[in-house]
């Protein structure tokens, strides 16, 4: 699995990331204030993206080093709970996947994650942890006196949603990780009316909206096609 992804990508797929790359970059250019850290780190998630809907473990190493580089961005506009959802949870559930990623290659391709059917037991735990999560989280993004706070909670709920799905190698990992970018594109749409700089961001996310469909309509034909 830890072969040259891009030697896995369809005609399609290339088309799709590169498309991604460039709307990205052009965003970013057409403000009149860019931020390196904000381009480079959109570059990064949607590669990751794109190795993650062929199920490529390299997706995982890529989404620790955006979890860094947004862990700072989010800093810089007192997003806390974004700081420490990406910095705190995300990105060592990224390494964790990583791991669970390489331990369990697909039989059909050794260069794809096998994919595991959720069962009750899986469910159940999924929604208890994530509601004691919520809870906890909620109540240091009071503290800390998080920017729209509403919407801070309900990106973490998402965020852990996803990244646990992820762990557990279902092809609903994307549709989390879709929600989860439908709530960053509000929370940095409410950022930009203070700041335009933040538009480009909001771009990112959209891109990453785009990407992660593509993920789990991916994920999903070839979980059909195991059956």
């Amino acid at each position: 699995m830890l072969n040259n992804p891009l030697k896995t990508l369809t005609k399609k797929e290339w088309l799709l990331w590169l498309v991604s790359l460039t709307v990205v970059i052009l965003s970013n250019l057409a403000t009149n204030d860019l931020d390196l850290l904000t381009l480079i780190s959109a570059l990064l998630g949607v590669t990751a993206l794109i190795f993650a809907a062929k199920g490529n473990v390299w997706a995982q190493f890529l989404m620790i080093i955006f979890c860094i580089l947004y862990g700072i961005i989010s800093f810089r506009f007192h997003y806390w709970g974004e700081m420490i959802t990406y910095l705190g949870m995300t990105l060592p559930m990224a390494a964790w996947s990583a791991i669970t990623w390489l331990r369990n290659p697909s039989e059909e391709n050794e260069n794809e994650v096998a994919i595991r059917t959720l069962n009750k037991k899986h469910i159940i735990g999924l929604t208890i942890s994530t509601v004691i999560v919520t809870g906890i989280f909620y109540y240091i993004l009071a503290w800390l006196d998080t920017p729209n706070i509403m919407f801070s909670t309900l990106s973490i709920v998402t965020s852990f949603i996803a990244a646990s799905l992820t762990m557990l190698r279902s092809s609903y990992y994307a549709v989390g990780y879709a929600a989860n970018d439908i709530v960053l594109i509000v929370l940095w749409v409410l950022a930009s009316l203070e700041n335009p700089a933040y538009i480009p961001v909001v771009v990112n996310f959209a891109i990453f909206l785009l990407n992660d469909m593509y993920g789990f309509v991916s994920w999903k034909k070839r979980e059909l096609e195991r059956v």
